[in-house]
Formats: C-alpha cells, sequence, structure tokens
C-alpha cells in the first residue's frame, strides 16, 4: 500500500512585470499597506506586507501590476531579488522547481493561480502586429547621457500653459525606441534628505526612426507644471544641455505595425505626445494605410492645446481630427467623451471591426468619462461594451495609460 506524500505549503506572491512596468507610482502611492516599494531600476511588493487587498491593480495605467506567481512558500522572491529582474520569472520554471520536490507537493496550482486573479480584471497585452520592444536598457546606475537638439514651446504664448516640445539626441549611442513607449529623465541634485530625486517619465512624442528621420533622436511633450521639479528642469533646457535618460519603458501600449488597422485615439494635454508617434510613424512608413486614424483630443482653448497649428497641416486623409474644448468663451464646455458620443455611428462602425485598436492617454481620471462614453455608445448600436471591452484588451486592442 502506497504512503499519502506529504503535503508541502504553496504561496501566492505578488510580483510586478518590470518589462510592462511605466515606473508612474501609482501602485506605491495606492497601497494602503505600504508593500510596494522601488529603486532605479524596478518597482516590486514586499511579500511579507502584501495582503491581496486588490487596491494597487485598477489604477494601474499598464496591468504590470496584475502578475503572480506561485511558490513554495520557503522559496519566496526576496525585495533584493526582484529589484534585479529585467523580466518576470516563467510560472514553468517554478513549476519545474516544485517538481524537484517529488511527490512531496500535493495541490492543485492551476487552481490556486486562478485563485490569484479572481477579481483582479484582464492584463495588458500588446497588439499582434507590435514589433518587440527594448525595455530597461538604461537604469539610474547605467544611464545615457542625451543633449537638447531642441526646445519649442507649442502653445500659445499668450496662455498660462506652457508646454514645450523639447528633441533629445543620442548620438553615436544605441536607444531603441517604439511608438508609444517612455523614458525616464533623472532631475540634476538632491532631495532634503540627500537622497536623489526621483525619476520622471516622459511618453516618446516622434516615431522609432527619430524627431528627424535616422537622426537617433526623439522629441518628448512637456508642460511647465507649478513646483514641478522635473518639468521646471525640462522646460528651462537650452541646446546643448546634457541630459541624463533612463528606459526605455512599456512593452504594450504600442502602436500596431500593421497598415489595415484602425487607430482609435483618445487624449487629453500632453497624453497626445504617443498619438504624435503613431500619426508620425502612419505617414512615413505607411502612405497607402488601409486603416483609419481617429482622434479625439481635448484642451481648454485651441490656444492650450498641443500641436494645434501642426495637426492643422495633416491631412484627413492620414488622421481623422476631433479637436474638443471646454473653456472657449460663448461655447458650451465639450470634453472628449462628449464628442465621443456626438460621432457615435462612426465610433459604433469601429467597434464593430476587429480590427480596430483604442488607445486612451491623457490625466488620470478621465478613462471614467471615456468608458461611459464607449458604453453609451455601445447600447445606442447593438453592442454590449461590458462584453467587448475584456475582449478587445484580451486581444491587445484596447490600451488605457494615465498618469
Amino acid at each position: 500500500m502506497s504512503t499519502p506524500a506529504p503535503s508541502v505549503a504553496l504561496k501566492k506572491q505578488h510580483v510586478i512585470d518590470p518589462e510592462i512596468c511605466i515606473r508612474c507610482n501609482t501602485c506605491e502611492a495606492t497601497c494602503p499597506v505600504g508593500a510596494v516599494t522601488h529603486d532605479d531600476n524596478n518597482y516590486v511588493v514586499d511579500a511579507e506586507k502584501c495582503n491581496f487587498c486588490m487596491d494597487c491593480i485598477s489604477p494601474c495605467p499598464t496591468g504590470s501590476i496584475d502578475n503572480w506567481r506561485v511558490v513554495p512558500g520557503q522559496r519566496l522572491f526576496t525585495i533584493a531579488e526582484q529589484l534585479g529582474w529585467t523580466e518576470l520569472p516563467k510560472q514553468e520554471d517554478l513549476g519545474s522547481a516544485a517538481a524537484d520536490l517529488g511527490d512531496a507537493v500535493d495541490i492543485d496550482v492551476g487552481a490556486l493561480l486562478h485563485a490569484a486573479h479572481a477579481g483582479a480584471g484582464g492584463k495588458a497585452v500588446a497588439p499582434a502586429s507590435a514589433a518587440k520592444p527594448s525595455v530597461n536598457l538604461h537604469s539610474r546606475a547605467k544611464s545615457l547621457v542625451a543633449t537638447v537638439q531642441g526646445n519649442f514651446r507649442i502653445t500659445a504664448a499668450a496662455t498660462e500653459s506652457d508646454v514645450r516640445h523639447i528633441v533629445l539626441g543620442f548620438g553615436d549611442a544605441v536607444f531603441p525606441v517604439l511608438e508609444g513607449q517612455s523614458i525616464g529623465i533623472v532631475p540634476p541634485g538632491a532631495k532634503p534628505d540627500g537622497r536623489p530625486h526621483d525619476i520622471r517619465l516622459y511618453s516618446i512624442a516622434s516615431a522609432r526612426d527619430g524627431e528627424k528621420r535616422n537622426a537617433n533622436n526623439i522629441g518628448l511633450t512637456i508642460k511647465r507644471t507649478p513646483g514641478g521639479l522635473a518639468s521646471t528642469y525640462m522646460c528651462d533646457l537650452k541646446v546643448g544641455d546634457k541630459v541624463q535618460v533612463t528606459g526605455p519603458f512599456g512593452a504594450t501600449f504600442l502602436m500596431p505595425n500593421d497598415p489595415a488597422a484602425n487607430i482609435v485615439m483618445i487624449c487629453t494635454g500632453t497624453g497626445s505626445a504617443p498619438f504624435r508617434a503613431f500619426t508620425e510613424r502612419r505617414r512615413r512608413a505607411m502612405p497607402g494605410a488601409t486603416g483609419r486614424l481617429v482622434m479625439f483630443f481635448g484642451a481648454r482653448t485651441p490656444e492650450e492645446l498641443p500641436y494645434f497649428g501642426p495637426l492643422q497641416k495633416v491631412p484627413q486623409t492620414i488622421l481623422e481630427q476631433h479637436l474638443v474644448f471646454s473653456r472657449v468663451p460663448d461655447k458650451p464646455k465639450e470634453y472628449v467623451q462628449d464628442r465621443m458620443r456626438v460621432a457615435g455611428s462612426g465610433v459604433a462602425a469601429l467597434l464593430k471591426s476587429e480590427a480596430t485598436h483604442i488607445f486612451i492617454c491623457g490625466l488620470k481620471g478621465m478613462e471614467t468619462g471615456v468608458d461611459e462614453a464607449l458604453a453609451d455608445i455601445c447600447r445606442g448600436h447593438g453592442l454590449d461594451w461590458a462584453a467587448l471591452k475584456p475582449v478587445m484588451r484580451g486581444a491587445g486592442r484596447y490600451h488605457v495609460e494615465t498618469y
């Protein structure tokens, strides 16, 4: 008669995907028990503190926080191990580790993994046709030095909204980027306690082959924030100044390479940066694309809308533009979600196509109004947004990046 194998405790561990994380600090700011911490390389979860409250899951704009591993209890990943990751260890590798214990493990690992994701929502996935991104090539410890090649104000001088288009050149250094990725800027100096300033992330506003084609440079869209250390530093830079850069970051909020893809871009303010990159990439690389580019872009006034002048020169054949303003004198307030409802029949037609991708970028909270508008549009056109949204997200066709 065989003897039953002794049971060995397996534990669920909450981990963060370093390839997808954009280092926005939302998880650390949200965690009620202080389980999330970071260094110059990664954001990580302290297994001794995490109580699986799930408070950090929904606010994360990329889904990098929604990751779990089942491990033998005595082999929980330490903070030091996680800080050194460039990618998540595969669950299969952990399964082989469990197999090393022989028949001692008597547990349904699949069921435990399912429980780990219970209530956590869908994870962000890159578009199927997107190019494979390079991530985390440079950290604070091995930052890349870029040279400022341009600093241009792209909002009207008479407005309080000082938004800049800043061009950084990398010389002979190899720094491959894709549309939709971000880079980190290392502000000089230190905090009052002597610690270095936090790295600030900015979305890349130029195509993968450069702000100027094949010039090995990138563009950024940066708004001067009153009291903002990093934005003030960047907006005050002069041509020839040197800047420490980290990254690139982001592996899911990426432009589809398929010229037949319809791309709906919804943004406010500097959230337009990745969509400028999307538009320029399609203009350069896919001039005969059959897929549509549609942008819903909101600001207070035309004078405060970044790139308003250059946008007027982009042909409608390349980019269908819905420029929306909430503070124009003698006109009712209008937000991007309002214009989406006005254009509801066109949006619904796009939603019915499996070639359609939705990207949302801007200030945190805007995604709520957009989500409600999409639900309303679907209800009016025989679609179920509650059912469609997770399908699109799971297929890499629905992306949100807010800050």
